[in-house]
C-alpha cells in the first residue's frame, strides 16, 4: 500500500514513519509537511519518500496513494481525515480520532459507504504492559475484576509555548484528548463501553489555560470500575497499573520501553524490540510476572493486511466517554452514558 504521512512532528516522526517503513505490505511513498527542518529530516532517513508540502497537495494526487496517515495536529485530524476518505483513500487517524463522537460517527458512516478502513491510532493497546493486564484478565489469573486503575503520569511543572497547552477549544489541547484518550481506550478494549462516567479536571500549573489534571471513572456493566489518572504535574508517580480482582490482584510501576527507544531513533521490531527489563517486571499476588513484549508494529501489520487494528466504533465510544468527563467534571455529577 502506498502510504501518504501527513504531519512530521514527534507523532509522525516516532510513531508512524518508522513502522510504515518497515512494515512488509506498506511502502512510505511520501511524506506531507511544509516545514524545512522536517522536510531536510525525511530526506536523510527516507530517502525514497516523496516531500508534499500540504495536504491540498496530495489531495489533487490521491489516486496515487492507497493509505493516508494523519498525524497532523488535533484540530486538524478530523477535516483530514474526511478529506482522505472522500479522495478515496483508507486512513489511519491519530487520536483523539476526532473533536466529538458525533463527528467520529460521521467519518464511520463515510468509510463504510465507500468500503475504506478507518483506524483510530490507539497504538498504546500493544504496549507490552498493558498486554500483560490484557493477557492476566483474559486468562483469569485475577479472577472477577472489580476495579482497573491506570496511569500516564508526568512531571511537568512548566507550561509550554504549544497549540498542546493551548487554550483555544478547537485545538483540542486539554490533557484529556492527549493521554486520557489512551487511558480510556484502553479501559474499553478490556471491559467495554461504559454506562456512566464520573470526572475531575483541572488546569493547575501556574499560567496553564488547558487541562493538565485528570480523574476519570468509568462503571462497566461487568461490575468493574476503572480509575484513570492523567496528570503533567505528578512529582511522586504511582504505579502505571494496578488491576484488583476478587483472586488475586497486579501491579506494576513504569513505563513501556517502546517510545523511548523510538524518541532515540531505533528501527521497531528487531531482536529484543520492546522487552522490558526483569527488574521492571509488575507483581501477581507479589510473584513477578514477565511483561509481554510491547508490539506497535503488530498496528501496522494488520493495516497492511487491509484490516482496522482497532474498530473506530471504539474510539466513538471514547469520545462518548470524553463529552461525558468534561459534562462531570463542568456539573460535580455521574454522567450515564446512553446506549
Amino acid at each position: 500500500m502506498r502510504t501518504a504521512l501527513i504531519g512530521y512532528g514527534l507523532g509522525g516522526a516516532a510513531f508512524h514513519a518508522p513502522f510504515i517503513a518497515t512494515a512488509p505490505g506498506l511502502e512510505l511513498a511520501a511524506v506531507v509537511t511544509g516545514n524545512a527542518e522536517r522536510r531536510a529530516e525525511v530526506g536523510a532517513r527516507y530517502p525514497g519518500a516523496e516531500l508534499i508540502a500540504s495536504p491540498d497537495e496530495l489531495w489533487a494526487r490521491a489516486d496515487e496513494f492507497d493509505l493516508a496517515v494523519v498525524t497532523t495536529p488535533n484540530r486538524f485530524h478530523a477535516p483530514h481525515a474526511r478529506a482522505a476518505l472522500e479522495h478515496g483513500l483508507n486512513a489511519v487517524v491519530d487520536k483523539p480520532f476526532a473533536a466529538t463522537a458525533a463527528q467520529a460517527r460521521e467519518l464511520v458512516d463515510l468509510a463504510a459507504s465507500r468500503g475504506l478502513v478507518l483506524a483510530p491510532f490507539h497504538n498504546r493497546r500493544w504496549d507490552g504492559d498493558f498486554r500483560t493486564v490484557a493477557r492476566l484478565v483474559g486468562d483469569g489469573e485475577l479472577g472477577r475484576v472489580h476495579r482497573f486503575e491506570s496511569r500516564f503520569e508526568r512531571w511537568r511543572p512548566e507550561v509550554k509555548d504549544s497549540w498542546k497547552e493551548s487554550g483555544d477549544p478547537a485545538d483540542l489541547g486539554s490533557i484529556v484528548y492527549d493521554l486520557g484518550t489512551h487511558l480510556v481506550d484502553q479501559a474499553i478494549a478490556l471491559f467495554g463501553r461504559p454506562t456512566a462516567v464520573y470526572a475531575e479536571v483541572r488546569a493547575l500549573r501556574p499560567g496553564a489555560v488547558a487541562h493538565d489534571d485528570a480523574f476519570l471513572a468509568l462503571t462497566h456493566t461487568t461490575g468493574a470500575v476503572s480509575h484513570l489518572w492523567a496528570s503533567a504535574l505528578a512529582a511522586a508517580l504511582g504505579p502505571r497499573f494496578r488491576v484488583l480482582g476478587d483472586r488475586t490482584a497486579f501491579v506494576k510501576f513504569g513505563m513501556d520501553p517502546q517510545e523511548e527507544a523510538l524518541k532515540a531513533g531505533a528501527t521497531p521490531g528487531g531482536p529484543g524490540w520492546g522487552e522490558d527489563g526483569e527488574e521492571h517486571r509488575g507483581l501477581l499476588g507479589g510473584v513477578p510476572v514477565r511483561t509481554s513484549p510491547g508490539a506497535y508494529q503488530d498496528f501496522y501489520a494488520a493495516v497492511a493486511a487491509g484490516q482496522a487494528p482497532v474498530p473506530a466504533a471504539d474510539a466513538v465510544a471514547g469520545l462518548e466517554v470524553v463529552e461525558a468527563a468534561f459534562e462531570s467534571a463542568r456539573t460535580g455529577s455521574v454522567v450515564p452514558l446512553a446506549r
